[in-house]
């Protein structure tokens, strides 16, 4: 198995809506995708599934090591492989690779953020830096593209964290802002206890309100002579929103289920957007009313 191969699988297997914005991409860029996206899964796992904090820290470290060594020419793992021939020639620097590991760490020693901008340094290690990165791998030349990314990154994490809030709960993770608890009344033990309420679901309203603002606010700085390249962000961008508003739809009841969209519906958005990003970046820009 060669390492793309290899990443290939390990992006394939995670089953995320990120697939649906590859498909349609030229197969240097795919690779290039695919070998980051398979790096964030890879740091991610051994967060999520990892029962001892100690090993996983560990780990973290050993990637720390094995970045070191794709930056010096030398990798050892298949995806540190690959990201030397499909990702550093796109001119991705070391440290937001390591800004990603950071965000990893911090969600093995920090369960709570006592206010929305220190949930925002989190969102924008792990989504952030991602949506930057990957921007430059699709191809943006120009500064305000890059912010574009960082943006749109932003506003896909608020998404997985309205989303994912059982699940997290269930792990004993809480990452809405404490300070928005408290002025909603919300007892930390109770979200933990998965006790749902008018309250919640108002604070979740609040949390997409800003995921809203965000996706408008980075399609305001996508520079108009690279949407075509930016094409398959846009793809993620319009899935995730559609997830959004369909999370909405159920009055924000996602405490006991995992509210997801089906393929067929990702596979038409995709399509949709790739045929007329224009189109998408309308969508995208207007923000629902409450």
């Amino acid at each position: 198995m060669t390492p793309i191969e290899y990443c290939r699988d390990k992006a394939s297997a995670s089953g995320s809506s990120f697939y649906y914005s590859f498909i349609f991409l030229p197969p240097e860029k795919r690779n290039a995708i695919t070998a980051f996206y398979a790096f964030c899964r890879e740091v991610d796992d051994v967060v999520d599934e990892s029962s001892d904090t100690a090993l996983a820290k560990i780990k973290l470290q050993w990637w720390k090591s094995e970045i070191d060594r794709v930056y010096a020419g030398n990798p050892t793992h298949p995806i540190g492989q690959a990201l030397l021939q499909y990702v550093l020639p796109a001119g991705i620097r070391e440290p937001q690779l390591l800004q990603v590991l950071a965000g990893m760490e911090m969600d093995l020693s920090q369960q709570r953020y006592a206010d929305l901008p220190s949930l925002m340094v989190y969102c924008h290690r792990v989504a952030g830096v991602v949506g930057e990165v990957s921007s430059s791998l699709f191809g943006a030349r120009h500064e305000n593209t890059l912010s574009y990314g960082n943006k749109l990154g932003l506003a896909l994490q608020l998404t997985n964290i309205i989303r994912d809030i059982g699940e997290d709960a269930r792990r004993g993770r809480v990452y809405l802002p404490e300070d928005m608890l408290v002025e909603a009344q919300i007892n930390h033990q109770d979200l933990l206890d998965l006790k749902d309420s008018p309250a919640l679901r108002n604070l979740l309203n609040n949390l997409a309100q800003k995921a809203y603002v965000l996706y408008k606010e980075a399609m305001g700085l996508l520079n108009t002579e690279e949407v075509r390249q930016q094409r398959a962000g846009l793809i993620m961008a319009r899935i995730y929103r559609a997830l959004l508003d369909e999370i909405a739809a159920t009055d924000y009841a996602v405490l006991h289920q995992r509210i997801t969209l089906p393929a067929t519906r990702k596979l038409w958005l995709a399509w949709k957007t790739w045929v007329s990003p224009q189109a998408a970046i309308r969508t995208l820009s207007n923000i629902p009313t409450q």
